[in-house]
């Protein structure tokens, strides 16, 4: 189960199967669907000389290409298609769309193809973001899930969202049992939609049932809301968290004294081989592994400066081309690591992440309150930061009898946050509160939980910044061992008998989005237990920016 394969099988099939000169068009959300898995110049290998929009119509009328169109088969996209089709401006058109097509679209585009150009119309299922092998994205925006309250889904998120989660599965190559958390309504909706569409298109999933089924477990953000709120310390996840990843791609610009080449980065695991070794590091292994890469680079640039022979000179010409791309990446990552450097400093997140450690594993109360008062009363440490402790420590100890919950909102109103930024308290709250949860997420029941807790919290933990393990880490960890109780998480379809049986492939999907960290817990998931296969994916990626606004969105449903 490689989704990033999985897409690239698509992409390689579109273009390898049409043969000769070809042009590219895809939409708003194929674009990043395609760049993720490949690049311009690997298209170009295989003569596609031109990659387009379909919303361009200023494009130059070239007969003698083929053009591949790869579509989402949205009512924009099909506006764009048939205003195409009735001014061709190449000689052939090979259809692929990323989702399944209505019959009624197919016999529009029938009609107005007076041109006869039309080749080839197929499906291909590759409607969703490869990010890493074992992690994809639907790409959607995080602020729009909501419908008329915090668990219930917009009609049309829901309905696109179980749209991309077929083609996941049908990419995949999967027809699972789906499980799901109990307590979410959304989670139960989705899972009950998904069960719905699977049976429906009975053909396309009619794959060679293996002895032991793959499991789809539908999760419910709002079961942690603790993972999103904390600094992240390895390479990936910090990216995301200080500066953001979009669609593989890191917006420098606003980075002091960055070079015009390095405004726009590209972080890809399958384009880039050191970012593939490097991106589960933390800031101190990264920090060493830059300084061999930047060593091993300059030793390559001695030995191609010792050009003394005609065998010499043909050598470097040949591997010139991988020269430039290797400087061109040590430049891009000694870039990104010292601006990550620059803002830990700035920011002051060690003693940020110190107390956010404490508060999510631990649980000291006076400690906890000591160190967030003292951090929220600092005025170099940034409102940002500020906001996350004070709602990490109310997530905390929302029911522990002596806490200043009121108290956060006031210590934040005097340290100058806004308004819109302390009522988070309340939404948060409202949101994901302990109400709202199903699970010991602060494993408090017990000595036995607690005793637990503090074992995971010491395992293969490499510094006292990295001790959270994400919910989900108990939630799998039962499931793989065949101990995931149905009550809690039932099938939509399926008995007892099955439940028993220890998963080989499962998929996770978290309603509401998953976060870095967790994938970072997947792929050693994958690296560490033998015979089990995992993919997780979300509506989006998130960081603390993106899960708060999601938050503020449930403002809207308290009162």
């Amino acid at each position: 189960m490689d989704v990033i394969k999985a897409i690239q099988h698509y992409a390689n099939k579109m273009i390898e199967d049409v043969p000769g000169m070809k042009a590219l068009l895809l939409d708003t959300e194929t674009t990043p669907i395609i760049s993720l898995v490949t690049t311009q110049s690997a298209l170009l290998t295989k003569e596609c000389y031109l990659i387009d929009r379909i919303d361009n119509r200023n494009r130059d009328r070239l007969k003698h290409l083929k053009c591949i169109c790869f579509l989402r088969p949205t009512r924009e996209a099909l506006h764009y298609l048939v205003a195409e089709l009735r001014e061709p401006a190449y000689g052939d058109y090979y259809l692929y769309f990323s989702n399944t097509i209505r019959k009624a679209d197919i016999e529009q585009l029938a009609e107005v193809d007076e041109h006869e150009v039309i080749r080839e119309v197929q499906e291909y299922f590759g409607d969703y973001l490869a990010i890493n092998p074992d992690l994809f994205s639907l790409g959607q925006d995080p602020h729009q899930l909501f419908g008329n309250s915090v668990t219930s889904w917009q009609p049309d998120v829901l309905n696109q969202t179980v749209a991309q989660l077929s083609a996941v599965l049908l990419s995949l190559k999967k027809r699972p049992l789906i499980r799901y958390q109990g307590a979410s309504e959304m989670a139960k909706t989705l899972a009950e939609e998904l069960q719905r569409t699977i049976q429906q298109e009975g053909q396309l999933f009619d794959f060679r049932r293996p002895d032991t089924p793959p499991i789809m477990l539908i999760l419910d953000r709002r079961n942690d809301p603790v993972t999103p709120l904390l600094t992240q310390w390895t390479y990936q996840a910090m990216v995301h968290e200080l500066i953001g990843i979009h669609h593989g791609r890191v917006d420098m610009s606003n980075v002091p004294e960055v070079k015009n080449e390095l405004k726009e980065i590209v972080l890809s695991p399958d384009q880039d081989p050191f970012f593939k070794k490097s991106m589960y590091f933390n800031l101190g292994d990264l920090g060493a592994t830059i300084k061999q890469y930047v060593d091993e680079y300059q030793t390559k640039t001695k030995s191609n400066m010792n050009i003394e022979t005609i065998a010499d000179m043909k050598r470097f010409v040949e591997e010139y081309p991988e020269f430039r791309k290797l400087s061109s990446n040590v430049s891009k990552h000694v870039a990104l690591v010292s601006e990550l450097s620059r803002r830990v400093s700035q920011d002051h997140l060690l003693e940020v992440s110190e107390a956010e450690q404490s508060i999510a594993c631990n649980g000291n109360h006076g400690s906890d309150l000591d160190s967030v008062q003292k951090l929220l009363s600092d005025p170099r440490v940034p409102e940002e930061a500020k906001v996350r402790l004070a709602l990490l420590y109310v997530l905390r100890y929302e029911t522990t009898g002596a806490n200043r919950i009121t108290a956060m909102a006031d210590l934040l109103d005097n340290v100058g946050v806004s308004d819109r930024k302390s009522a988070l308290i309340p939404a948060l709250l409202h949101y994901a509160g302990e109400k709202r949860r199903q699970g010991d997420l602060f494993s408090n029941q017990s000595l036995l939980s607690r005793g637990k807790s503090a074992l995971k919290g010491l395992k293969g933990v490499e510094n006292v910044y990295t001790q959270h393990t994400p919910f989900l880490a108990d939630i799998l960890d039962s499931l793989i061992k065949a101990r995931l109780k149905e009550n809690e998480y039932p099938f939509i379809q399926g008995n007892l008998q099955v439940a028993r049986e220890r998963p080989q492939d499962i998929i996770v999907f978290i309603c509401g989005g998953a976060t870095y960290e967790e994938a970072r817990y997947i792929a050693q998931l994958n690296d560490s237990a033998p015979g089990v296969r995992i993919v997780l994916g979300g509506n989006c990626i998130h960081n603390s920016k993106s899960f708060l606004e999601q938050v503020e969105q449930a403002n809207r449903f308290i009162y």
